[in-house]
C-alpha cells in the first residue's frame, strides 16, 4: 500500500510538470508617459496646492454662511422683541384711551346730574312766562347752554381722540410695512450676494488652467 501510494503521488507531480504553465515572454515595450519627471513632480504640487486651496475655501464658505445664519437668527429675535414691544405700547395706548373714556363718561354723568338737579330747583316756564321772560326763565336758558355746551365740548373730545387712535393706528401700519420692506430687501441683497459667490466659484473651477503651455500633453 505505501509503494501503491508513492506511485500515485509521483504521478501527480509528472502530471503537473507536463500540464502546468509554460514560460511568460512579453515583448519589450518603453513604459511611462509624454511627459518628464519634472513635469509630472510639477503637476503633483499643482494638485497639491490646489486642493489645499480648495479645503481652505470651503472652511472659509462654512464660516460665512455660519455667521451669516447666526446674525440672521439675532435679526429675528430682535424683530420679534421689537413686535412685543410695539404690541404691548399699542395695549398701555389702548388701555389709556379707555380709562381717559370711562373718566370723561363718569363726568359727563355727574355734569347731568348736576344740572338736571339746578332744573329740578327751577319753576316750570308756562307760555306767559315764555313770552315775558323773567330772571328764573333766563337762569333756565343759561343752564340748558351750558348743558349743550358741555356736550358739544365732550363730543368733540371723543372725536379727537377717535382721530388721534386712527392716526397712531395708520402711522404704526406705516412704520411695520417699512420694517416690512427694509428686511425684504435686506434678505434679498443677501441673496443676491449668495448667488454671485457662488457664481463666481463655478465660474473659477471652469476656467481652463493657464498653467499648460501649448505643445504639451497632459
Amino acid at each position: 500500500t505505501c509503494s501503491a501510494a508513492k506511485k500515485e503521488l509521483d504521478d501527480l507531480e509528472r502530471w503537473k510538470e507536463e500540464h502546468g504553465p509554460g514560460p511568460i515572454t512579453l515583448v519589450p515595450q518603453r513604459l511611462g508617459g509624454n511627459e518628464s519627471e519634472a513635469q509630472v513632480r510639477q503637476n503633483q504640487q499643482m494638485i497639491l496646492m490646489q486642493s489645499k486651496y480648495q479645503k481652505k475655501h470651503k472652511r472659509e464658505e462654512y464660516v460665512k454662511a455660519k455667521k451669516a445664519a447666526e446674525e440672521a437668527e439675532i435679526l429675528k429675535k430682535k424683530a420679534i422683541q421689537r413686535e412685543k414691544a410695539e404690541r404691548l405700547e399699542a395695549k398701555k395706548r389702548q388701555e389709556e384711551m379707555q380709562r381717559r373714556k370711562m373718566f370723561l363718561e363718569d363726568q359727563k354723568y355727574k355734569t347731568n346730574e348736576l344740572l338736571n338737579g339746578l332744573d329740578m330747583g327751577l319753576p316750570k316756564s308756562d307760555s306767559c312766562q315764555i313770552a315775558n321772560p323773567g330772571p328764573e326763565s333766563t337762569a333756565w336758558k343759561r343752564s340748558h347752554a351750558y348743558k349743550q355746551a358741555l356736550r358739544e365740548d365732550e363730543n368733540r373730545r371723543l372725536e379727537e381722540m377717535k382721530q388721534e387712535q386712527q392716526r397712531k393706528a395708520e402711522l404704526m401700519e406705516l412704520k411695520q410695512k417699512q420694517e416690512e420692506e427694509t428686511r425684504t430687501r435686506a434678505h434679498q441683497k443677501e441673496q443676491r450676494r449668495v448667488n454671485n459667490a457662488f457664481l463666481d466659484r463655478l465660474q473659477n473651477k471652469t476656467q481652463p488652467n493657464n498653467i499648460y503651455q501649448p505643445g504639451h500633453t497632459g
